[in-house]
């Protein structure tokens, strides 16, 4: 078989995958104190026109994180983007991602536990006050500067919610 070949059948079964998970709270099978939760969330931060809170998801692989993040996204009326904990190296990876969130997108970051530590400190100012600061230049003509990033919701996931350290977890709302 091609490599072609094996690259569409891969695109058909996610295609597949994406069109029978669920897009809606109603339809979501299961942890029914969880959405009956996140469903008062969501319509209290639609009502405000406001971002949703923060939101960790944590449990074994299987029970339906990712498929409540893309849920979440759509109750939102928003675009998601998302990432993996292990792909965001460096700051200036998760930087270029905060920088292009519009108004009320949300973050996705799968395996949040796996962030680096200097990473995952970067990502506290953008999680509390919607700022990040960039280094320019290096040494003495180093300087700082401060960037505004749009209000968004980040949803982070994790199947070993032990491994997250306390300040990140502390900034979750939900």
């Amino acid at each position: 078989m091609s490599t072609e070949k094996n690259i569409r059948n891969i695109e058909s079964d996610l295609e597949f995958e994406n069109q029978i998970r669920p897009r809606e709270l109603d339809n979501f099978a299961g942890q029914e104190k969880i959405v009956d939760n996140l469903r008062i969330f969501i319509q209290a931060a639609l009502m405000r026109g406001d971002s949703l809170d923060h939101v960790l998801l944590h449990g074994p692989p299987g029970l339906g994180k990712t498929t409540l993040a893309n849920i979440i996204a759509n109750e939102m009326h928003a675009q998601l983007k998302v990432t993996s904990g292990p792909v965001l190296d460096k700051p200036g990876d998760l930087a270029g991602l905060l920088t292009n969130l519009n108004p009320g997108d949300v973050l996705f970051i799968d395996e949040i536990h796996r962030l680096s530590p200097l990473v995952e400190e970067y990502l506290y100012s953008a999680m509390e006050d919607y700022k990040i600061d960039i280094v320019l230049d290096k040494g003495p003509s180093a300087r700082s500067i401060q960037i505004e990033l749009a209000p968004f919701t980040l949803i982070g996931a994790t199947t070993r919610s032990g491994l997250l350290t306390s300040p990140l977890r502390a900034r979750f709302g939900i």
